[in-house]
């Protein structure tokens, strides 16, 4: 396989996923959908994309992760030309859709692509967390000046030459060996086994807590800074620090973390997001909220990291994409739960209070992180 493709590759399409997250409420709204509309537009496709994450990392041990990561290019690219024609809510459920497949597959392919490149598993992994970061934060700050200076057909076709670019560098990458298929074996059989592992139980709860912050990141933190009265720009900088925070985590970090019973990195990770989740609201500056944004980018920036070479150091090779699917369950469940209830908790009792309640809540997982680890990697 070669590196600088793949990384270019990895790149380009996080950069139109960046897009996406600009462009598609934006132009949902420009078409006059509800608040309600919009909102399910973006929390139906979540219970899609867990099914579908499955369905990908299984192929992904059938066919191998390059192929299904030049078609998962392809779904952003029918995506991007399907959003210029669409009009009314349906439609662009459709456009929806088509984004949750393409990132249900690119997923598990790129985490198990990146675990089989030479040297550290660690390393490469992080340099994939970094790159992924890198090309969100650049997506989602050109699309709007080129939103503002070309309009909503000139970005979705500038999204579907991302698709376009990244397939192209995908090209340049290497095969992986193809796995065969066992006679009469359904392709999700690798599930039943590895549903029985401990490990795996486990690796789905670190996840969850690595993604919560990122969650937050496109619901409520942008809430929470206009409550304290800073503006749409302040707001962009001050939120874009947790990805800062976590290409951070994938450069630096990446080379000290450790899996095992014994280390303490997830502990340790844990409590980072939770105290930065909890603590952000308690001081209303500019200094303290910029720190904590830091520390939960780095603190989840790292988790993800361990989860991902928790699962690759203890799989096999021809299992590894299903049980990164698997792991990758974690993020799609908070993806799903935190929103809503943060969203309970602010209208009921404020949105300050709120994230207290979510930190103590990250902090009980962290415990339960600690509790769990001896147990998680005895074998039974």
């Amino acid at each position: 396989m070669s590196h600088p493709f793949f990384f270019i590759a990895s790149l380009v399409w996080n950069f139109g996923l960046g897009m996406t997250w600009l462009v598609v409420p934006l132009y949902a709204a420009s078409q006059g959908l509800s608040n309600a509309q919009i909102g399910a537009l973006f929390s139906t496709p979540v219970l899609a994309q867990a099914a579908l994450n499955l369905a990908g990392g299984a192929y992904t041990d059938r066919i191998g992760g390059r192929r299904i990561m030049l078609a998962s290019c392809w779904a952003i690219v029918l995506s991007a030309l399907w959003f210029m024609i669409a009009k009314g809510f349906w439609m662009l459920m459709a456009g929806q859709l088509g984004l949750i497949l393409s990132r249900a597959a690119f997923w598990p392919a790129t985490w198990a692509m990146a675990s089989e490149l030479p040297g550290s598993r660690g390393i490469q992994l992080g340099r994939l967390n970094a790159v992924t970061n890198l090309g969100q934060i650049a997506g989602v700050g050109l699309c709007g000046f080129l939103l503002a200076g070309a309009g909503y057909d000139a970005t979705f076709a500038a999204l579907a030459a991302t698709g376009l670019i990244a397939y192209f560098a995908g090209l340049g990458t290497r095969p992986s060996p193809a796995k065969p298929a066992v006679p009469g074996r359904s392709v999700l059989a690798a599930y039943g086994p590895l549903l029985r592992q401990r490990l795996i139980h486990y690796s789905v709860l670190c996840a969850y807590l690595s993604a919560l912050p990122f969650s937050l990141s496109v619901s409520f933190y942008p809430l929470l800074l206009a409550h304290y009265g800073y503006g749409e720009e302040s707001s962009g900088i001050l939120v874009s620090l947790r990805a800062m925070g976590a290409i951070a985590a994938g450069l630096i970090a990446a080379r000290f973390v450790r899996t095992g019973p014994e280390t303490l990195w997830p502990v340790v990770c844990g409590v980072a997001v939770a105290a930065s989740v909890g603590l952000i609201p308690t001081v209303n500056h500019v200094v303290p909220i910029s720190f904590w944004m830091l520390v939960v980018g780095l603190g989840s920036g790292a988790m993800t990291l361990y989860f991902q070479i928790t699962i690759a150091e203890s799989s096999r090779q021809e299992e590894r994409g299903a049980a990164l699917a698997l792991g990758g369950l974690g993020w799609s469940l908070s993806h799903f739960s935190t929103p809503l209830i943060m969203g309970f908790l602010a209208d009921r009792y404020g949105i300050v209070t709120g994230f207290y309640a979510v930190g103590a809540l990250a902090a009980a997982i962290a415990v339960g992180i600690g509790f769990m680890r001896t147990w998680a990697f005895k074998r039974p």
